[in-house]
């Protein structure tokens, strides 16, 4: 599926795909009704952080993290043939701190984790240097130990018996993850000889350990394409700066690229890089932070209205996890003291979406939703703290209900992405 879109796209179809990186229920469910409501796939990709052997930050192992997307797909009506799983810079990421041989047999059991769980697209990253290695690491021994990591995968597939074609990203020129630290004003795009270098040493890589039918299914490059944000800023993409980089997807043999941290952009700067062989298209945070604006006003409509007798605070909740466990934040937002709480709150980097999982934040959060359900919330409330999903309501094309209003919101992000990959 993923490599005939590939080629549509190179062929000059204005098609791609957007790759939902979460795992909120309540982000996947509405991602997976927009996919419901368009007739199309839907990816939906884990990073190694996120979820590993070890579960990771989430709890979950990739065999974990398949039955929960599964389960909400389930529920939602969406058939499992339509949802393409994808591992998100798939490496030695978790283990940096340890020797290449240890950190790089860890990678290993990853891959094979997550191919034998049933995801079928997999991004190779080695880029990151381990405890024993030389710096800077050289551009042969990413591609090398990517390699290495492709035979596991294919290996693991073939384990499987199911037949299954696994599709590879490589790559991994990208912002960091969630945004960047520090406000910016302007990115370079990736040198295309760059980018073509990546290509040609991955490619020998692969032919070295015999996996050129592998290579025929590398269908992405991460570059960048110029496009990033920071807690209060978007650096729009400028499709002038990027024309050599879309003649080099034209030649590259069936690779185009995907672009990561795309979050934020315009309807029709999503258009454009679909256009512009920007194929695979990543939100994350966007989808999150729309969530937290949903469950704000709701916490702010559950505060007008009378007769509950014992209030969610789910905003003070948040705040005060914060504080009591800086770790997710913290070094991401070196601001004033007097800064903190609006960028804890409402910075574009949204790293409150770490602390959605937390107990207490959960048992505020469903209380909340306890709180306002059962009966239609005041419309003149809904007017006044969801002015859009407001005149959905009006026309009869949504429920006044909070869980429909918070994955509404969450849809206004998903909208403009399915509208630049697939209605374009």
């Amino acid at each position: 599926m993923l490599q005939e879109l590939i080629a549509a796209n190179l062929g000059g179809q204005p098609q791609g795909i957007y790759a939902v990186c979460s795992a909120h229920g309540l982000v996947l469910e509405a991602a997976m009704e927009q996919a419901l409501a368009d007739g199309t796939p839907l990816l939906i990709e884990a990073t190694a952080n996120q979820v590993n052997q070890f579960g990771g930050y989430t709890g979950m192992q990739p065999a974990d993290f398949f039955d929960y997307v599964m389960t909400l797909a389930d529920r939602v009506g969406l058939a499992a043939s339509r949802i393409l799983l994808g591992g998100d810079h798939l490496g030695p990421v978790c283990w940096q701190a340890e020797a290449a041989e240890t950190a790089m047999a860890k990678a290993g059991d990853l891959i094979d984790a997550y191919v034998t769980a049933g995801f079928s697209k997999i991004h190779l990253d080695c880029s990151m240097p381990c405890a024993d290695d030389q710096l800077p690491l050289a551009d042969e021994t990413i591609a090398a130990r990517a390699a290495d990591l492709c035979r596991v995968a294919e290996q693991a597939a073939r384990h499987c018996g199911d037949n299954r074609d696994i599709v590879y990203i490589i790559g991994t020129e990208v912002p960091p993850p969630g945004g960047a630290r520090e406000t910016i004003a302007e990115l370079e795009v990736t040198d295309p000889a760059h980018a073509r270098n990546t290509i040609e040493l991955h490619r020998a890589a692969f032919e070295r350990l015999g996996l050129t039918d592998a290579w025929q299914r590398v269908v992405g490059l991460v570059v960048q394409p110029g496009v990033e944000f920071d807690h209060t800023s978007v650096i729009d993409y400028q499709p002038a700066r990027a024309v050599k980089l879309k003649s080099l997807a034209e030649e590259a043999g069936g690779i185009a690229f995907e672009a990561h941290s795309t979050d934020y952009q315009t309807r029709n700067h999503y258009r454009q890089l679909v256009r512009d062989h920007f194929a695979i298209l990543k939100v994350g945070p966007q989808l999150t932070f729309a969530l937290r604006e949903a469950l704000f006003a709701l916490s702010h409509i559950e505060e007008e209205l009378p007769g509950i007798a014992q209030k969610s605070r789910l905003r003070e909740t948040c705040e005060q996890r914060m504080q009591d466990e800086p770790k997710y934040w913290q070094s991401f937002y070196e601001v004033t003291e007097e800064q903190r709480p609006l960028y804890r709150r409402y910075s574009y980097s949204d790293r409150i979406r770490y602390y959605w999982p937390d107990a207490e934040v959960q048992r505020a959060s469903a209380r909340l939703f306890d709180n306002l359900s059962g009966n239609p919330l005041p419309l003149p409330l809904v007017s006044q703290y969801f002015p859009e999903e407001y005149r959905e309501i009006r026309e009869g094309r949504l429920a006044n209900e909070p869980r429909a209003l918070v994955k509404a919101r969450i849809r206004k992000v998903t909208a403009d992405y399915a509208h630049a990959c697939w209605k374009q």
